[in-house]
């Protein structure tokens, strides 16, 4: 066994979602190559899973749609 990776992947390019049960405090996050696509997959989950849009990655970092990185919050 070897240790644990210390630094997080690096997101690929796509549209990005977070689905959870509804009541959970995890989810999983899954890809979408194109807008439309995420679009129906939020559709198909909402009626059984809590869907959360995480939004469009480029270069491994989240983007808004002017293409400006959008910066995490602290908690």
């Amino acid at each position: 066994m070897g240790r644990p990776p210390t630094r997080q992947k690096e997101l690929k390019d796509g549209w990005y979602v977070e689905v959870r049960n509804k009541g959970s405090k995890t989810g999983m996050k899954i890809r979408r190559e194109t807008l439309p696509e995420m679009e129906q997959m939020v559709k198909d989950y909402q009626r059984t899973k809590e869907v959360i849009i995480l939004g469009e990655s480029r270069g491994g970092k989240f983007v808004d749609k002017d293409g400006n990185v959008i910066k995490k919050k602290k908690r």
